[in-house]
């Protein structure tokens, strides 16, 4: 093998493809072999990793708010990928909400496209939305390249970004059942959460009654019924309830197309421990009991739940009330893309799961959801997007050092394990402080 650009050599590597000591040769933008560590790769710059060091294929977080244009405030593509290289992502999906204009037309994703163009420290794709009225407009939007459709079964948080009720979102699943298009679902039921008790006040248990579990199940119900009359392929969004996963396994079994996926949050936190009046944990659907986090566990554990992602969705300090308290008027969101991965491996490793399986949840699973073909994996004919991580170095998160553009998390303080050390994106290192060069993802065009 000669003329190879870089060579990295890692005592420890771990993929999907499997674990061991070797050496990953680089040409260009591309992996193009995955060697023994002692190979010879004449003419290679060669970068060997520390024994405390493991590299990990690049994560794909293919759920993210950057609210980029029109509320950037919130958010904003250079913070937001910051934080996310910071993490050991090297690739997101952006939602299609929180920004002005939402991506529900052609012309809205062009905005988007614009906002993100240059600014962007790692590769970033697009979700485009199914709203009221713009039926018409999903087969543009998949053509031009969006990776799939994200709807909401109740209100979003947003007026410009409606609801679709079951009539719409039959329709929406026939239309994406003619292309093979991938709806993703906000699963919470309407009916069910205004039936619910109001929430108001600093009771964390309040709110929390609120949103109740069976609000949950009832839409994943209506969604995997949907999804088997139409044959369209469907993902639930950010499960937060354990008794949607029996309904997911059993839709699954019966040969309906259904995906799932939870967050960091859902796995790390409980709600017996969120202190009254902390609105930095509202996220909906919310957190909730310990009995219900360790059951989601063992669906991850038994493939129900296939993949893990940030669903960051960051606010600024005064629509999160925190001088209040509220939880009834808090914006719902949990600002946490650059601590995912620690979050999920200090959990991760203290119930027995390896990094092979956080690898499989955080970097091949959502790269395949989203039919990104170059991503996720180390491995020949794969971007080279890689991260080194010390799985055994811990630190205590401080809020104010993050790269999110506002200083808030419910992880302020909290003592985790496994540090990102470094990134590759497709073969170059991701220096933060150097013009970004990620590049913006269009379906199909890899």
């Amino acid at each position: 093998m000669t003329g190879r650009d870089l060579v990295i050599r890692a005592r420890r590597m771990v993929s999907a493809d499997g674990e061991g000591a070797v050496a990953v040769v680089v040409h260009g933008d591309e992996i193009v072999g995955v060697e023994p560590f002692d190979a010879e790769v004449p003419g290679a710059e060669e970068v060997r990793l520390a024994d405390d060091e493991v590299l990990l294929p690049g994560l794909v977080d293919s759920h993210v708010h950057v609210n980029d244009p029109g509320r950037a405030e919130w958010e904003g593509f250079p913070s937001a990928t910051r934080a996310a290289v910071a993490g050991g992502v090297t690739t997101l999906v952006d939602m299609p909400l929180n920004s002005i204009p939402p991506t529900v037309d052609v012309p809205a994703l062009e905005v988007k496209l614009a906002a993100a163009a240059d600014r962007v420290y790692l590769d970033v794709g697009f979700w485009g939305g199914a709203v009221p009225g713009n039926l018409a407009c999903l087969r543009p939007l998949h053509d031009a390249g969006v990776f799939g459709f994200k709807c909401f079964l109740l209100h979003s948080g947003v007026d410009e970004f409606g609801h679709l009720d079951t009539g719409q979102v039959e329709a929406a699943m026939r239309e994406l059942a003619t292309f093979d298009g991938l709806l993703i679902v906000h699963a919470e039921d309407h009916e069910a959460i205004a039936g619910a008790p109001a929430c108001s006040g600093t009771d964390y248990r309040g709110f929390l009654d609120s949103r109740p579990g069976e609000a949950e199940n009832r839409a994943v119900r209506t969604v995997v019924e949907l999804a088997r009359r139409t044959g369209c392929r469907v993902h639930i969004l950010h499960v937060s309830s354990a008794g949607a996963v029996p309904i997911i396994a059993e839709a699954r079994a019966g040969g309906v197309r259904v995906t799932a996926e939870t967050c960091p949050h859902y796995l790390a936190l409980v709600a017996e421990e969120i202190p009254d009046g902390a609105t930095e944990y509202k996220c909906c659907p919310p957190i909730r009991e310990r009995a219900n986090r360790d059951r989601l566990w063992e669906a991850l554990g038994e493939g129900v739940i296939d993949l893990v992602v940030s669903d960051h969705s960051p606010s600024t300090p005064d629509l999160k009330h925190l001088d209040t308290g509220d939880f009834g008027t808090a914006w719902g969101g949990i600002s946490s893309l650059q601590l995912g991965l620690s979050v999920v491996w200090t959990e991760a490793r203290a119930r027995g799961f390896g990094l092979a399986d956080v690898v499989r949840w955080m970097a091949q699973a959502p790269s395949e959801l989203a039919g990104l073909r170059r991503k996720g994996r180390i491995a020949p004919g794969y971007d080279a997007d890689l991260c080194v991580f010390a799985p055994e170095e811990e630190f205590v998160v401080a809020a104010r050092n993050l790269y999110h553009r506002n200083a808030i998390t419910p992880y302020d303080g909290r003592r985790l394990k496994g540090v990102v050390r470094r990134t590759w994106l497709r073969g170059a290192p991701v220096d933060l402080d150097a013009a970004p060069r990620g590049r913006l993802l269009v379906r199909g065009d890899d």
